[in-house]
């Protein structure tokens, strides 16, 4: 079905024009990029039920009202960063930091290369949350989820999603990047977490090479010991290219007995839960045995 190999490009490319529209438009509010991505949401949504990866990881579900609860708090987060953003970049300007962001580049030249700086942030605070210990306790939230669809990409503990937001936009910050291209950054941000966890059956050939999106994401959330640590690129693959760690194979359909977090079973599943989790001594089992389909030798390794 055409939908399969076109809608990812489609939907990502196209609400990012969106975007660009509006904020060109005069005197644009915040709250219509947020419109902007209700729709995005609810395409996402839509092409779930249409072309389903896995139908029973669709519909409302108990572990539902949790992923509102992550999305609006983590959300409401971000709105009040971009707010501030010209107070803080007023802030680095006043302490005399050279400015080097090129005002002078076509808006959507500007996002994009935005895009991929921020991207270096989010990768390595991504790929760092599975080294540290104390951070892996906070990225653990996002880990424990036993399905996957584009909106539970939000899913997320806000003090993890405020390291992930400093490592992605101090660069951008320093670079005198100004309010409307920061935005369109975030924007872009929630896009790309509703492909990278979609849960359409998404045939997107080539482009795996390039965008971190669900076909390629899904082997990150498995539950089997460190075989999970691979495709950390938030937008782009090529950062896992760089270090060893990008991983794609045709020969399993990633399901629910797939994820989670192997070691803890009994993840709390509640959002309340989740908040205080990080904060307790882990108790853990065993590790799952990592199936055949996992093996580094069996894999197409992204390529």
């Amino acid at each position: 079905m055409w939908i399969r190999t076109t809608y990812a490009p489609l939907f990502f490319l196209g609400f990012l024009a969106l975007g660009v529209w509006i904020v060109q438009a005069p005197a644009w509010p915040l709250w219509t990029l947020m419109a902007a991505l209700v729709c995005a949401i609810g395409v996402s949504l839509a092409v779930e039920r249409v072309i389903p990866y896995q139908p029973e990881w669709n519909g409302w579900q108990p572990d539902t009202p949790r992923d509102l609860a992550h999305a609006g708090v983590n959300e409401s987060l971000n709105l009040a960063g971009i707010a501030l953003w010209s107070t803080a970049a007023a802030a680095v300007a006043g302490s005399g930091f050279p400015r080097a962001w090129p005002d002078e580049w076509p808006l959507a030249a500007q996002v994009v290369l935005a895009i991929v700086i921020a991207d270096v942030g989010f990768t390595l605070a991504h790929y760092a949350s599975h080294r540290i210990g104390w951070l892996w306790q906070l990225h653990a939230v996002h880990h424990s989820l036993r399905r996957m669809y584009g909106f539970n990409g939000l899913m997320k503990h806000p003090l993890h999603q405020g390291i992930e937001a400093a490592a992605a936009f101090a660069p951008l910050l320093l670079l005198g990047a100004p309010q409307a291209v920061v935005a369109l950054v975030g924007y872009a941000a929630v896009i790309q977490l509703l492909l990278q966890h979609s849960n359409a059956d998404l045939q997107i050939g080539p482009l795996r090479h390039v965008f971190a999106w669900a076909p390629v994401h899904r082997f990150h959330h498995v539950k089997y010991g460190r075989s999970g640590d691979v495709n950390f690129g938030f937008f782009l693959t090529v950062w896992d290219r760089l270090l060893g760690t990008a991983f794609w194979t045709p020969r399993h359909r990633v399901s629910s007995d797939d994820l989670g977090i192997g070691t803890r079973p009994d993840y709390p599943v509640d959002y309340g839960s989740q908040l205080i989790e990080p904060f307790r001594w882990p108790t853990s089992s065993d590790s799952p045995e990592t199936p055949a389909w996992l093996s580094r030798d069996a894999s197409a390794n992204g390529g």
